[in-house]
């Protein structure tokens, strides 16, 4: 499928997600298939004041595509000359009108311009009609449960020119309790007629083939389910295109993927950084293996690869609690 002149590998395409899909989940991901990544989301602000944090996010690795990178802001001009600036090394340009994240919201940024879909417009439109790479935007079901305008902010984008909508089925409200609403992906899908991506509640293969069949999205933007778990992207591209679901990864399988994902952050970040922030990561990848509340309690103390080595050995060795 395309986005605009783009070509997907599939419609399994991963959704931004801040402190996961950096450059060394992202090279994971592209081992497993997935049709299409994305940065981190990035401040189209912090990009005009050059936040020297943003060159780590913005970094991406040799022959990474279709790749796409998320920014957030509230000023038209900034966001659009902001996306000129970085254009070059991606192929999409994704904005980002759904965090739910206070600051963000406070400051009339990411989920905060459903409520404003005036400005939303005016960036939208600008940055379609300026910029030389698709324009796409991810957004809720609405603010809140008085406000759910997600079929009309999608009618919106798509008259500004977007190329491409993910559509996520919870409020600004809810962040990420309770159940994601997939009747309002469908009558987002209805609405339009620019390719939709349904996110939210993707946590098996048989949960996209569902999402796909109940609302007729184009593809699925894969968040949560896939934390710990890149399996989760190949064994639903081959679901979706085979009918045949695969087995879950091996003990083995795990230890090597912590491992190899630990490797690759280092190289990117350092070791010094890696390795801390991949404790959040081996929690993910533990979860409800023998032994692994166990386990967990060991890794604030992990501060180099040899540790970090060494406790993968020990994963699916231990007896105890399941988490």
């Amino acid at each position: 499928m395309k986005i605009g002149n783009v070509e997907l590998k599939n419609n399994v395409i991963m959704a931004p997600m801040a402190g996961i899909t950096d450059t060394a989940y992202r090279i994971i991901l592209e081992e497993m298939g997935v049709g299409l990544t994305s940065t981190e989301m990035v401040s189209a602000k912090g990009i005009f004041y050059n936040n020297k944090n943003n060159k780590v996010i913005l970094e991406t690795a040799e022959n990474e595509h279709p790749i796409a990178v998320q920014l957030f802001g509230s000023d038209p001009m900034i966001m659009t000359n902001m996306a000129e600036r970085i254009s070059e090394s991606f192929d999409i340009i994704d904005v980002n009108m759904g965090c739910p994240v206070p600051k963000i919201v406070n400051n009339g940024e990411g989920s905060a311009l459903m409520k404003n879909p005036t400005l939303a417009f005016q960036i939208l439109e600008m940055m379609s009609r300026v910029l030389k790479k698709p324009v796409t935007v991810k957004f809720r079901k609405g603010f809140d449960d008085r406000h759910v305008n997600a079929v009309d902010f999608a009618k919106m984008a798509e008259q500004a020119g977007v190329s491409a909508i993910t559509i996520h089925g919870r409020t600004r409200a809810q962040m990420y309790a309770g159940n994601a609403d997939w009747d309002i992906i469908r009558q987002v899908k209805e609405a339009v007629s620019i390719p939709v991506f349904g996110n939210g509640d993707i946590f098996t293969p048989e949960d996209a083939k569902r999402m796909i069949d109940e609302t007729g999205v184009d593809g699925v933007a894969i968040a949560r389910g896939a934390k710990g778990n890149p399996w989760l992207i190949k064994r639903t591209i081959h679901y979706l295109e085979t009918g045949e679901l695969l087995p879950e990864p091996s003990i083995e399988e795990r230890r090597a993927m912590i491992i190899k994902h630990a490797e690759l952050m280092t190289e990117h970040k350092g070791e010094r950084l890696a390795i801390p922030e991949m404790r959040k990561h081996l929690a993910w990848y533990t979860a409800g293996l023998p032994g692994s509340a166990k386990l967990r309690g060991e890794m604030n103390s992990m501060s180099t690869m040899a540790e970090l080595k060494a406790f993968a050995e020990r994963i699916g060795t231990e007896t105890g609690t399941e988490e």
